[in-house]
């Protein structure tokens, strides 16, 4: 089971994401904790009054929402029942248990998951503390969850990275408005809040996975130069079906003036989580002696990373993008290091489709890069097999000499001296 908390300033977006799964078919509120009546027969604003009455009692206190998803193995057959013992058992290890809390059980990914959404305000005006309620507390009741509850192991090799939500069934899409609305929407509201990209392109990345596309129009167009913004569906070309629609028109309001705010911030929040990247990244490379493009981006995807190879009408590659889809980063290659921007990948890269590996590792400390220097990288590409591009060609020639055999140390003569 794995566990995400998000501690944000809205209860009422929190349950309108999950109200509008509910009424587009791939969702159902299966338990209402600390709520008078029957679950069905409650409305939106009787759910977001019970949520209000606590929060207005701590004003001062801003964020006060949180929206929790747990997330199964693909393989779990889980039943309503025991989802709801497992959010209730969940709810109360972290501290949460006397808390309203509504739990939303999902069919929109390939993973069975439930999503909870609460407030940490009490009912004596006090707030729940939830600084760092993600490491001291939530993942030591996970890990007991997942024994009480016999469940698959995060840890465990069996559970494989998964996006957590699934592309748009273009089958199903018509060119109404509202069926594209929604289903854009889907997307745009685990996509945008829960990914951390710097660009437009880098958001693109993610979202052309899940059949969306964010567009400005040309640079001579008026929506432009006003920093207009639409979203259309796209099919398996890339090719934009059905209606576009406005960011404005959106609930979350994704426009570019605030995908722009999110730019700085995402920059130094994805910061720490680059190194695990390049180790995934780099134990793929590292098990090969040669390895196809077409295998390494599906070996990529078991280690929960797509890569996109952007590549001009004669095929050669000029831009690489990694979509890390566990710590939900996006990193263009040439900010990860050399080794994974496109003109390095493009002169690697034979005219077989055979990327050439190369197998000394880059010094570590605690199973982590030390760092990406220029000297380190040369020192890690000593070539195994004959290549039709040398590495003088691509280095120039070479700062460092590198000996794959290690050095022997000279006996020094023990004796007194004269």
């Amino acid at each position: 089971m794995v566990a995400k908390i998000k501690i944000g300033k809205s209860i009422g977006g929190i349950l309108h994401y999950n109200e509008n799964k509910v009424i587009e078919g791939v969702a159902k509120l299966i338990l209402a904790s600390g709520f008078a009546g029957e679950v069905e027969n409650m409305d939106f604003e009787h759910k977001l009054k019970r949520f209000e009455h606590l929060t207005t009692l701590k004003p001062s206190i801003k964020t006060n929402a949180l929206h929790i998803s747990l997330n199964f193995h693909s393989s779990e057959n889980i039943d309503d029942t025991k989802m709801q013992d497992i959010a209730i058992a969940y709810m109360e290890s972290i501290g949460f248990g006397d808390q309203p809390f509504l739990v939303y059980r999902h069919n929109d990914a390939a993973h069975p998951h439930i999503h909870i959404a609460t407030t940490s305000i009490q009912r004596n005006g006090e707030p729940i503390k939830t600084h760092n309620i993600g490491r001291l507390v939530s993942e030591p009741a996970r890990k007991k969850i997942e024994k009480d509850f016999d469940l698959v192991i995060a840890e465990n090799k069996m559970f494989s990275p998964e996006p957590s939500i699934k592309p748009i069934d273009q089958s199903i899409i018509t060119y109404g408005r509202l069926p594209t609305k929604k289903s854009i929407n889907n997307v745009l509201s685990t996509v945008i809040g829960s990914y951390k990209y710097t660009s437009l392109a880098e958001l693109n990345a993610v979202l052309k996975q899940f059949n969306v596309v964010a567009d400005r129009g040309g640079e001579e167009t008026e929506m432009y130069k006003k920093k207009g913004l639409i979203y259309s569906i796209i099919d398996e070309h890339g090719k934009k079906i059905g209606i576009p629609i406005k960011s404005s028109s959106f609930y979350s309001k994704p426009t570019l003036q605030n995908l722009e705010k999110r730019y700085e911030k995402n920059s130094e929040l994805r910061k720490p989580l680059k190194h695990d990247l390049l180790k995934r990244i780099n134990k793929v490379l590292e098990s090969y002696q040669s390895i196809t493009k077409n295998t390494l981006i599906i070996e990529l995807k078991k280690v929960g990373v797509n890569l996109i190879l952007r590549t001009n009408e004669q095929g050669r590659i000029y831009g690489t993008t990694f979509v890390d889809h566990i710590n939900k980063t996006v990193f263009n290659g040439s900010d990860l290091g050399k080794l994974y921007s496109a003109n390095i990948l493009s002169q690697l890269i034979s005219t077989n489709d055979t990327i050439k590996t190369y197998l000394v590792p880059l010094n570590r400390q605690n199973g982590y890069l030390k760092s990406n220097t220029d000297q380190q990288f040369k020192a890690r590409l000593f070539p195994i097999q004959t290549t039709t591009i040398s590495i003088g060609d691509i280095f120039g020639k070479p700062e460092i000499d590198y000996n794959p055999m290690p050095n022997k140390r000279k006996k020094r003569k023990r004796g007194l001296t004269r």
